[in-house]
């Protein structure tokens, strides 16, 4: 199913005030519903490398896999369950692979890695994979929340309840990850999938907008400029930079028009099951 006249997406992304480069990447197959972005880390250009090597992996390799006719809403044979998520964790391993190779094949890539938000929308859903603490948010009907757990040490301490959200906001250290794509032989993408509606609008965010803008900060400029996307994205990263700047900055907004259920036809049945 086409989803270009189903999803609106918009994107901007910003090297930010203190860097020198950009090592985030992102990237959008709005006819598949796909959207992907990635925050690299590494000395020189390697984190840029990372990141590039992640969403062109998998939007490439997930687009192959649609082209050759599978669905996401097709039935698995061997587990009697939706393809989704194997798809896309599939692929993401892919990139974890590449980008690992690479690094241990390449010294000027030692030790590279990246975050990663995945979401594929289809059949009224939206499937999600993420590593790292680059965020995934959602505006429905007024009230914005985040979507996404960042996998970080900070979180870890505020699960504990070592520090307190507040305490969080000016700790050190608030950027060490634990969990990435490419820094280890394998890796494991935490996946969820969650209903979608009609004038939903989804954020995914580097930690340069989140770690520069609150969240009530971020929800308000939604809220004011959520009729024109384009710019909604490109305010949120002036406001990052207006903020300071300290990092990259990256923006991807997805506002779901109208309903985009799966083909569930007999025939869609049957060819799933020779699939």
């Amino acid at each position: 199913m086409d989803l270009t006249q189903v999803l609106e997406i918009a994107s901007c992304t910003d090297p930010g005030m203190v860097r020198s480069h950009n090592e985030d990447s992102i990237a959008a197959d709005a006819a598949n519903g796909l959207v992907v972005l990635a925050d690299g880390m590494g000395g020189y250009n390697a984190g840029e490398v990372a990141s590039g090597m992640a969403t062109t992996v998998i939007i490439t390799e997930m687009q192959q896999i649609l082209a050759g006719g599978s669905t996401p809403y097709q039935i698995d044979p061997r587990s009697n369950q939706e393809i989704a998520a194997r798809l896309v964790r599939e692929q993401v391993l892919k990139a974890n692979t590449s980008i690992y190779q690479a690094a241990q094949s390449q010294p000027q890539y030692a030790g590279m890695g990246t975050t990663l938000v995945v979401c594929l929308f289809y059949d009224n859903r939206v499937l999600v994979a993420h590593l790292g603490d680059s965020r995934l948010y959602l505006m429905r009907q007024g009230s914005f929340r985040q979507v996404t757990r960042d996998h970080s040490l900070l979180q870890e301490q505020i699960d504990a309840g070592l520090i307190s959200p507040e305490q969080a906001k000016n700790a050190q250290h608030k950027n060490l990850v634990t969990r990435a794509l490419g820094i280890d032989p394998t890796v494991e993408p935490e996946i969820h999938e969650y209903a979608a509606k009609p004038g939903d609008l989804y954020l995914l965010c580097s930690d340069g907008l989140c770690d520069m803008v609150e969240d009530e900060d971020i929800s308000m400029t939604l809220e004011a400029l959520g009729a024109n996307l384009s710019l909604a994205a490109q305010q949120l990263v002036q406001m990052a930079n207006d903020n300071g700047g300290r990092d990259n900055v990256s923006v991807i907004l997805v506002r779901v028009l109208r309903e985009y259920p799966g083909a569930r036809g007999v025939m869609a049945k049957v060819f799933a099951w020779l699939k």
